[in-house]
């Protein structure tokens, strides 16, 4: 888990573009209802978005971990771009390990360079959680596809050239609902959106999606008819780590700010960061974050040496504790700046509802505690 010079070459440079632009930046694009275009050109323009996408595509020909050092330099920086969790990492994978000769050659090439962006939608107003529930449903029409269902929180779908969308077929010897995968264009008939009203202030907007009887080709579905979960864990565990990367860039982003806080605050005779009541849980946050960073690498590293059920149980691992170390983080570090901490100049108040993200999203804690207790522990299952 120690990191080679390239990776660390790599978090050199992406921090210095992330210094450019930080959380003033993106905050203010927040405001203005706008996106970050000009960071993700800058991040496109230096090969930072594609990273993870085969070179003879365009991209930089590395993986997850690559793409991973990226997202979490930025959030350190304070400007973290979510659609990189969208895009690149799900979307962009699925198509390069799954897509067709045709898919790839369509897409790729785009989202390596950031001209072309893809949502991924998977969560539904009644499945939560439990992918097993989806109801989104394709039928076979002579060669075509009719989708129908509906899906929630599907972020980006505002600037976004096609949402791959989770539905799912009837398999024809069992009679079984099975997981597929198919590319919908935005402006495909039938396929329609709403942007849901968000307490949370961000770049980036979250919306509910119908699709009614959306009919799309047969070169829409990705990947083999009979896969099923294979294909989409492929997206999923790449989510789960860069999820990691956001809450940890996030947190450290945080804690940086409350370190240089309490090296100058003084209210007594020494700075406050000399006394332990400041400094230990600072340290312990510190700690968590570092920790959470290792087994995001692991994760990372598993994918993309090809262990999918090795990488499947460590990136649940590393979403979990990497967001649960972000909130407490950006907790410790609004406490340790008192009313400072919640005031506009700061700008740590938002974090404490942005750093829940990471404890609900792509999937509860809970149910990685789940995962956890009946997949690494062999207990038996509640539901």
């Amino acid at each position: 888990m120690i990191e080679t010079e390239e990776h660390q070459a790599l978090r050199a440079a992406v921090s210095a573009l992330g210094q450019r632009y930080g959380r003033d930046y993106l905050a203010r694009v927040a405001r203005e209802g706008r996106h970050p275009d000009e960071l993700w050109a800058d991040a496109a323009k230096l090969g930072y978005l594609g990273v993870n996408l085969p070179e003879e595509y365009g991209g930089g020909g590395g993986g997850i971990a690559e793409l991973s050092i990226v997202l979490e330099e930025l959030g350190a920086a304070g400007c973290p771009l979510l659609m990189m969790v969208v895009s690149p990492a799900i979307c962009g994978t699925v198509i390069a390990r799954f897509g067709t000769d045709a898919q790839k050659s369509a897409w790729l090439p785009g989202l390596a360079d950031g001209s072309r962006t893809m949502a991924f939608g998977i969560t539904e107003p009644d499945a939560g959680s439990n992918s097993h529930r989806i109801t989104t449903t394709a039928r076979r029409d002579g060669d075509d596809w009719i989708l129908t269902g509906r899906k929630v929180f599907i972020s980006g779908v505002d600037i976004a050239d096609a949402t791959l969308v989770v539905g799912r077929t009837e398999d024809a010897r069992t009679g079984r609902l099975k997981p597929c995968l198919f590319i919908v264009p935005r402006d495909a008939p039938g396929f329609s959106r709403s942007v849901i009203d968000m307490e949370l202030q961000a770049a980036e907007k979250q919306f509910e999606l119908v699709l009614d009887e959306v009919r799309l080709p047969s070169s829409a579905l990705v990947g083999d008819e009979d896969a099923g979960l294979l294909q989409l864990f492929a997206g999923l565990n790449p989510e789960r780590v860069m999820t990691a990367a956001f809450a940890i860039g996030m947190g450290r982003y945080a804690l940086s700010k409350a370190v240089d806080y309490a090296k100058t605050r003084q209210v007594w005779k020494e700075p406050i960061g000399a006394h332990q009541a400041i400094a230990h849980p600072l340290a312990a946050a510190h700690i968590e974050l570092e920790l959470a960073g290792l087994m995001m690498r692991k994760a990372a590293a598993l994918y993309d040496a090809g262990d999918d059920v090795g990488a499947g149980e460590a990136a649940n691992m590393a979403k979990y504790a990497a967001g649960e170390a972000c909130v407490r983080a950006v907790d410790q570090a609004v406490h340790t700046l008192g009313g400072n901490g919640l005031t506009r100049e700061y700008g740590l108040a938002s974090l404490i509802t942005a750093a829940r993200v990471a404890r609900i999203s792509p999937v509860s804690r809970e149910m990685i505690l789940n995962f956890v207790s009946h997949q690494t522990l062999g207990l038996p299952k509640s539901y």
